[in-house]
């Protein structure tokens, strides 16, 4: 019976939201735990017969299995979006989710860099070698675009509309969203093109990729977080860094210099506001430590 149900939910998934694959299977899994929940009691209830107390139950029931709140909250997000398929397919005339509250989660700040500390890392790349020319590029868009890393490596030439400073990016589901990009990234970009990238011998099927690696295929995501580590120990920098500090750093610094939110989470290609938000937060401390250290009067 719920097998059924579950066929549809992934079809709805995968053709009305456009989800990944994974998101997908992280969906259905939330439903195969709520089904094996439920045989748990009395009775192994049908969609249209789960109550919000039922609900309630099994949240508490993956709680006390030691699932952390930030699980529990994506299961009730998972709940949510069964229900709101059940509805619209009319499997069910209620949604008995709609009632069911997450876990309240302290969201913590991410760490970001400042434009020195940015400026320092990217001092410390090695230019007259034909990865550092790379490396000079790739540093430069993932501050310039925001990119999440796996954005960053698989970003195409066919993606590229520099003349109008631009780029298209392919995010999470597949969704796509244009990006600006500074001329800075521009400039090193066209430099590798023209200098370093028609030097390799290119694998067949990897030709419209833009950041190889010297023996012709796609970077792995693994290889932009070491040759990031190899620089932030050179910058004597501390902080625990990753290619995504490149992307709270954009936001957080795009919203310090008074850049409009819903514009940055066009740009960072986040479905809810509440996610870009946080980097309000991040930009105010950092405008609030900046004033501590710098009026006479703080």
């Amino acid at each position: 019976m719920w097998e059924v149900y579950k066929k549809g939910f992934k079809a709805w998934l995968q053709l009305e939201k456009s989800l990944s694959d994974n998101s997908v299977e992280a969906y259905l899994r939330d439903i195969d735990k709520l089904t094996a929940f439920l045989q748990t009691t009395a009775e192994l209830k049908t969609p249209e017969q789960i109550e919000l107390k039922d609900l309630e139950q099994f949240i508490q029931w993956v709680a006390a299995l030691g699932m952390m709140p930030a699980s529990q909250a994506r299961i009730v997000s998972g709940l949510k979006s069964f229900f709101k398929y059940c509805l619209q397919e009319q499997v069910t005339t209620i949604d008995p989710s709609f009632l069911l509250e997450a876990p309240k989660l302290k969201r913590a700040l991410p760490d970001v860099l400042n434009f020195n500390e940015i400026e320092n890392i990217i001092a410390q790349i090695d230019l007259s070698t034909r990865e550092g020319g790379r490396n000079k590029a790739i540093l430069e868009t993932l501050y310039s675009c925001g990119l999440r890393v796996s954005e960053l490596t698989n970003l195409k030439l066919s993606c590229l509309y520099l003349d109008i400073g631009f780029i298209r990016v392919i995010g999470k589901g597949d969704k796509e969203r244009l990006v600006p990009i500074g001329t800075d990234a521009i400039k090193f970009i066209n430099i590798y093109k023209k200098d370093i990238r028609v030097h390799i011998n290119i694998k067949p099927g990897q030709e419209d990729i833009l950041f190889l690696n010297r023996r012709g295929s796609k970077l792995s995501r693994i290889m932009i977080f070491l040759l990031l580590k190899d620089l932030v120990k050179k910058a004597g920098i501390t902080k625990n860094i990753s290619p995504h500090t490149f992307r709270h750093s954009f936001a957080t610094h795009l919203l310090s210099g008074g850049a409009d939110l819903r514009a940055v989470q066009a740009m960072l290609g986040h479905e809810d506001l509440g996610t870009t938000e946080i980097y309000t937060r991040v930009a105010q401390d950092h405008i609030r430590a900046a004033y501590a250290k710098s009026h006479p009067r703080a």
